[in-house]
């Protein structure tokens, strides 16, 4: 069964999309985090986590931002940020 997770890092001075979280959906919550490594870091740079939230309401995101610019959040995969 599939879930979403929100992350979020720990804030950082530089000016990032990942200071505003990351969206993945997965089977488990290492499947997201190797995601993560393996689709996002590589881009964005590595970050810690702080926070995982599991099963997230995408209702509940940030509005003008992350919800506007996110993929599809059923699909097993990143969805927030966009990866091309």
């Amino acid at each position: 069964m599939l879930h979403r997770y929100w992350f979020r890092f720990l804030p950082s001075e530089e000016a990032s999309v990942l200071n505003l979280g990351c969206g993945v959906t997965a089977y488990s919550t290492s499947d997201a985090e190797q995601m993560i490594h393996a689709l996002v870091f590589p881009l964005f740079g590595e970050r810690e986590i702080e926070k995982i939230v599991e099963d997230i309401d995408v209702r509940s995101l940030e509005e003008n931002h992350v919800r506007p610019n996110m993929g599809n959040p059923a699909a097993r995969g990143v969805w927030f940020p966009l990866i091309q």
